[in-house]
C-alpha cells in the first residue's frame, strides 16, 4: 500500500509530464533506476515540427509538496540540496551511458516544484531549467 507522501509524488509527476508534454518535451523515460539513485522524468527536448529533432536531453527531478501541510515552510525546490544534485549529476551520466546517447549531445538537469493545495485540489508549477549542474 502506497502513503500519502508516495501518492502526493506520483500526482506531482504527472502533473509534470503533462506540463512537459504542453511545452513540446518528449518523454524519453520515468522512474529510471540506476546504483546512484532515481531520475523522475527523463525528456528530450526538441525542435521542428515535422522533423523534430533533440536538441538536449533533459532530466527533470520533480519535488511535490501539499501547501497546506505546516510542516513544510519552505518551498519544494529547496529540497533538492547538494547531495541530492551530486546523485542527480551520476544519475543522469549513468543513464547517457546505458541508453548509448553520442557524448557531443548536450544535456541538462532541470527541477519541477510543485506546491498543491489538497484542500482546494489546485497546483502551483515552477519549472527551473538547468538548475544544476557540475
Amino acid at each position: 500500500m502506497k502513503t500519502e507522501k508516495q501518492i502526493l509524488g506520483r500526482a506531482g509527476e504527472d502533473l509534470a509530464v503533462n506540463f512537459l508534454k504542453k511545452k513540446n518535451y518528449q518523454i524519453l523515460a520515468r522512474n529510471w533506476k540506476c546504483r546512484f539513485g532515481e531520475l523522475d522524468i527523463v525528456a528530450a527536448k526538441t525542435k521542428g515540427w515535422i522533423l523534430k529533432k533533440t536538441e538536449s536531453i533533459v532530466f527533470v527531478e520533480v519535488k511535490t509538496i501539499d501547501s497546506t501541510d505546516v510542516l513544510f515552510e519552505s518551498q519544494a525546490e529547496q529540497n533538492v540540496n547538494f547531495f541530492k544534485q551530486k546523485k542527480l549529476i551520476k544519475s543522469a551520466q549513468s543513464f547517457l551511458k546505458a541508453s548509448r546517447i553520442k557524448p557531443e549531445t548536450p544535456w541538462q538537469i532541470d527541477v519541477i516544484a510543485i506546491e498543491y493545495d489538497s484542500e482546494k485540489g489546485l497546483h502551483k508549477i515552477r519549472h527551473w531549467e538547468n538548475a544544476v549542474w557540475g
